[in-house]
Order: C-alpha cells, then sequence, then structure tokens
C-alpha cells in the first residue's frame, strides 16, 4: 500500500514537471517579446507632428487594468477621429504586475492611429512590474513638447516604494523646469496619483505644488487611479487637476490646448 502512494506520488509530481509548459509558471517574467521602449519612441513623433501647431487636441484615459473590451473599443472610436493628435494614459495598465497584462494591454494600444505615451500606475508597481514596464514603455519620469506645451510625467506612487526612493523626485521636476526653455511657454503637469489620494506622499503635498508652479504658465495637471472624473482646484490655487474615469466606466477626457487657454471635454461612449 505504501509503494502505491509512492508511485502515485511520483506520477503526480512528474506529471507537474512534464506539464510546465502548459502553466505561464513566470508570470513576473522579464522576458518582454515585441515593441519595447514606446515612449520615447512615440514621443518623437508627436514633437515631430505637432511642432508647428497652434492648436493642440489630446485624449487622456486612465486605469484600463482589467478592461481589455472597453480599452480595444476605445482604440476603434478615437481612430475614426481624425482630430486627435496623441493620446496619454495615465497609469494601471497592470492588475498585479503580470508581464503578459503589460503585453496584452500594449499590443491593443499598438492598434491606435495616433503616437501615445503611458504613465507608471501604481498597480504597475506590483511585483517587478516596475522594471516591466520600464522596459515596455520607459522611465517613470519622462517629459515631451507638444507645440509651445510641455507635458511633464511623473511618478507619484509613493506608497509603493515605501518611501524608500524620492517619489514625486523634486531633483527631476526642477531639472526638466530649466530644459529646454526657449521651447515652451506653458505646462500640463501628468500623473497617476494626485495630492491628497491615498498613494501620494502627502508629506510633502504643498512642496511638489510649490515646485510644479514654478514652470511657466502652469495650465492644469492631469491624474488617473480614483476612477471617477474630477475637476478639483485642490489648493485653491487656480490650478485645476482633472482626473479621468477607469476605462471601464467607457469614458474619457480630450483636452484641447492654445496659447494661455484649453478646453476639455468628458466623452462617453
Amino acid at each position: 500500500m505504501k509503494k502505491h502512494i509512492i508511485y502515485i506520488t511520483l506520477a503526480f509530481i512528474t506529471f507537474l514537471l512534464q506539464g510546465c509548459d502548459m502553466f505561464d509558471v513566470h508570470p513576473y517574467s522579464g522576458k518582454i517579446e515585441g515593441r519595447k521602449n514606446i515612449n520615447h519612441e512615440n514621443i518623437a513623433l508627436i514633437e515631430k507632428n505637432v511642432a508647428k501647431k497652434d492648436t493642440i487636441k489630446y485624449a487622456f484615459i486612465s486605469d484600463s487594468q482589467r478592461w481589455y473590451d472597453d480599452l480595444d473599443d476605445f482604440v476603434k472610436i478615437v481612430n475614426q477621429r481624425n482630430d486627435i493628435d496623441f493620446i496619454v494614459h495615465g497609469g494601471d495598465l497592470s492588475d498585479f504586475g503580470l508581464t503578459k497584462e503589460f503585453l496584452w494591454q500594449r499590443d491593443i494600444l499598438e492598434k491606435l492611429k495616433q503616437p501615445y505615451v503611458a504613465l507608471l500606475g501604481n498597480h504597475d508597481c506590483l511585483a517587478n512590474g516596475e522594471e516591466i514596464f520600464e522596459q515596455v514603455f520607459g522611465p517613470p519620469n519622462y517629459s515631451f513638447i507638444a507645440g509651445k506645451t510641455k507635458f511633464l510625467c511623473l511618478n507619484t506612487n509613493a506608497l509603493e516604494s515605501d518611501y524608500s526612493r524620492p517619489v514625486p523626485d523634486f531633483s527631476f521636476i526642477e531639472l526638466e523646469r530649466q530644459k529646454d526653455t526657449s521651447r515652451f511657454d506653458q505646462t500640463v503637469v501628468v500623473m497617476h496619483a494626485r495630492p491628497t489620494s491615498d498613494q501620494f506622499n502627502n508629506n510633502v503635498a504643498s512642496v511638489f505644488q510649490y515646485s510644479i508652479r514654478q514652470y511657466p504658465n502652469l495650465l492644469y495637471c492631469n491624474n488617473g487611479h480614483d476612477h471617477t472624473y474630477q475637476e478639483d482646484d485642490i489648493f485653491k490655487d487656480g490650478i485645476t487637476y482633472y482626473g479621468t474615469p477607469n476605462i471601464g466606466k467607457r469614458q474619457f477626457l480630450i483636452f484641447t490646448i492654445t496659447k494661455d487657454h484649453y478646453t476639455h471635454e468628458l466623452v462617453s461612449y
């Protein structure tokens, strides 16, 4: 009887070993197939395409982590328009930091006719998700200039870093303020988690606001994370934070920017 149990146990172990190819036994593997470093390449396209435009228009989406069909429908809707210059994804492409989640989302976004960039969300930081994000999309802090507007895109997921490194990165913010100053005369700041949220390091919220206010003509801020439409002057200083719903609500924001002026609309589909 004991030998019979041993044989069954060995057979079961053998089945598991031979069946490894049937399962994704390394869901957090950093092995990336397909396009990488997307933000860098698409930023070059955005800056080239709108360099001489007086008016730019972009779509802002966020938190698509578990709504693949809704994201796919968003892509189809935007592809039918001819007035969108680029798309900004505010983060949380993944739910658990899985490699395949990033790749599935990337492959849907790759169907866009317009260039897009993505920010790092708090769910994207789970496990080694941040490492995967950096391979697929790029660094968590970056900027680009569309027309005469600088977009400062920041990692604000302080809780996920256990406050072990500077999030937000004030050194990056200050360096970017002094960079390419002749190329832009107004600014938009984009982040996943806004000040006052659970992810933001609210010990430095007022310092953060002061720092971004030093940029030329700060128009407004964009954020995701809260999964609802938001329009709030958080610090009562004239700077509005616009939060976009998660893509599962089948809504997104469109911003139209001219010199010293902007409008926005909430689009449902």
